[in-house]
């Protein structure tokens, strides 16, 4: 028996068996089309509307999401493209480096002012300024155990061991050379959720990569 042989015949049906029934026929009312124009659905603002014109508003309220979906997936794209020229660019300048100073300084030009980050510092582990060993030992022993890298908050005593006064409520930390032996490029932002162990880390991977090949020539032993 089908759904109108039990209309006629006053049998009772629950909802949800209409409901299994019609997603069993979806061509239910392209065989009874007659039905579309006495069906008459409430609607919060416009009181009663037909099926079809339920159908066309849901329909125009899904393109619309889709679009603004778009939109948000190209502006991302922007801004990656974007980041990416930055970081091209860095990796490009630092290469032309001569001596440690030079180098701080344009990582300090790009990443604080391009990428409007809040602060970023270089610590190596050798010649005159280098980190002190025991504080070398810290964060290799807390913060790089599994890999070269660290995303996250720091505590307040490792956060002014590397960043002095400088505001860094989220972190960045770079473990440089092939043994992590060359030094720390500590990077922070303002916002506490701006780093966090869920980044990619492609792009921050090669100006790592670039940082093992230079700091050797620039560092004094």
């Amino acid at each position: 028996m089908d759904i109108t042989t039990a209309y006629e015949s006053e049998e009772l049906l629950d909802a949800e068996q209409v409901v299994a029934y019609l997603l069993e026929n979806p061509d239910f009312f392209a065989q009874y089309p007659q039905i579309i124009e006495k069906i008459s659905i409430p609607h919060p603002n416009k009181g009663s509307v037909s099926l079809v014109e339920l159908q066309s508003e849901q329909l125009r309220k899904k393109v619309r999401s889709l679009s603004h979906k778009l939109n948000q997936l190209i502006s991302i794209a922007k801004q990656n493209e974007a980041i990416y020229r930055v970081y091209a660019d860095l990796n490009l300048r630092i290469l032309k480096c001569t001596n440690l100073d030079d180098l701080k300084f344009i990582l300090e030009e790009v990443i604080q002012e391009n990428l409007q980050l809040a602060s970023v510092t270089l610590k190596p582990f050798k010649g005159a300024h280098a980190l002190p060993e025991i504080q070398q030992r810290l964060f290799i022993e807390k913060r790089f155990k599994r890999d070269k890298f660290f995303f996250g908050r720091l505590s307040e005593h490792e956060r002014k061991l590397l960043f002095a006064d400088q505001e860094a409520n989220s972190v960045a930390l770079l473990l440089i050379g092939d043994l992590g032996e060359l030094g720390i490029l500590a990077i922070g932002s303002k916002n506490p959720g701006h780093f966090n162990p869920d980044m990619d880390t492609l792009l921050i991977t090669q100006l790592q990569q670039f940082l093992g090949i230079l700091l050797p020539k620039l560092l004094t032993y």
